[in-house]
């Protein structure tokens, strides 16, 4: 049996730049122009869209979200297919990875839940810099790149949540401490940071901030574990589980939409944060096609569908959050450092898989 070895991190980015051929700089760094001016959605560019007739969206947001965004840009610009590749954030940052390497280039436009890919692929000279009028107008400079390449999309915490129908409200956890409570043991679940970008950028936040040894009594709780983000909530609303130690709360927000007796729990100690980038790929097939779905999605009509429908947070200073939900001000933080989850990826995986075993 041929044994399939699968590349590293800093694999992946070796690969890449090779088949980007981008310039390397003393450090590691790619050089790059100064940010372009913003990009208006004009007839124009609407036009060339359309003769492209597709593009191809890489996105690690739950699945019948980005469908749901897809028909509606293809609603907003008829004659444009959107085909959505969905998979783990992880896994597109490989699967793109791979493909550069044997140059297939398949992926117009992504979306990531892991912010450090985009340090990669900006390094590697992989993304096309193209800066949304909104994204110039309407995002602080903490959700977008200073040279134009990416901004954020959405915004997201990895929370942890309880079915009400198996705790009571008054004994649910408050806190990640209280989760080493033996009483849980066999009753939570939790998504793997080798598959989901949200939770390897939860992981590197709760192990920076907790430590290490906390996973390791966690890893003897006898957890359910799982791949997706988006599949502890799921497990949660059919009961499968009591407690999700991390997720998307987007997905539980979604769950709740539909009757799920859910509950989200902000821990005490500070809830993970993460911000999901997307950006244009610098060889995209249907480059007018991207550049125009990559504009349209950060419009406030984009971003506030994707807040109702898709129960995602927006960094778009025009676009209100859901009625009810608690606003980040007031909510105690983690903070988001992707620069250090891209030097400590692959630490992070290997360190991650001693105490949990898939």
């Amino acid at each position: 049996m041929t044994q399939r070895i699968t590349p590293t991190r800093r694999q992946m980015l070796g690969i890449a730049a090779g088949a980007a051929g981008s310039l390397s700089l003393p450090g590691g760094w790619t050089a790059q122009a100064a940010a372009p001016p913003p990009t208006r959605i004009t007839p124009e560019l609407i036009e060339a869209a359309k003769k492209e007739g597709k593009l191809n969206w890489y996105t690690s947001v739950e699945i019948k979200v980005a469908e749901q965004i897809g028909k509606a840009f293809e609603a907003k610009s008829p004659g444009i297919k959107v085909k959505v590749e969905r998979s783990g954030a992880e896994r597109n940052f490989q699967r793109i990875g791979q493909e550069y390497a044997s140059q297939i280039y398949n992926c117009d436009t992504v979306n990531t839940s892991d912010a450090a890919h985009m340090i990669v692929w900006k390094r590697d000279g992989m993304l096309e810099a193209c800066v949304p009028e909104d994204v110039a107008l309407h995002y602080a400079p903490e959700y977008k790149d200073a040279d134009g390449f990416y901004a954020t999309w959405r915004v997201m915490l990895s929370v942890i949540a309880y079915n009400k129908t198996l705790v009571k409200p008054e004994e649910a956890p408050k806190s990640f401490k209280d989760l080493l409570d033996p009483k849980w043991a066999g009753k939570m679940v939790k998504a793997h940071p080798g598959y989901s970008g949200t939770i390897m950028t939860a992981t590197h936040q709760m192990s920076r901030d907790l430590g290490w040894g906390y996973f390791e009594q966690l890893a003897k709780q006898k957890i359910l574990q799982v791949q997706s983000a988006a599949d502890p909530p799921k497990k949660l609303a059919l009961g499968e589980r009591a407690i999700m130690i991390d997720g998307g709360d987007y997905v539980v927000t979604l769950q709740i939409d539909k009757g799920a007796p859910l509950e989200i729990v902000y821990p005490t100690e500070g809830t993970p944060l993460i911000t999901g980038p997307s950006a244009i790929m610098k060889r995209a097939p249907n480059p007018n096609a991207a550049k125009l779905f990559h504009c349209w999605a950060f419009t406030p009509e984009a971003q506030a569908l994707s807040v109702k429908v898709g129960g995602l947070r927006s960094a778009h200073k025009l676009v209100k959050d859901r009625p009810g939900r608690k606003p980040l001000s007031e909510i105690k933080l983690m903070a988001e450092n992707a620069a250090e989850v891209e030097k400590l990826a692959d630490s992070i995986k290997k360190t991650y898989a001693t105490y949990f075993k898939v």
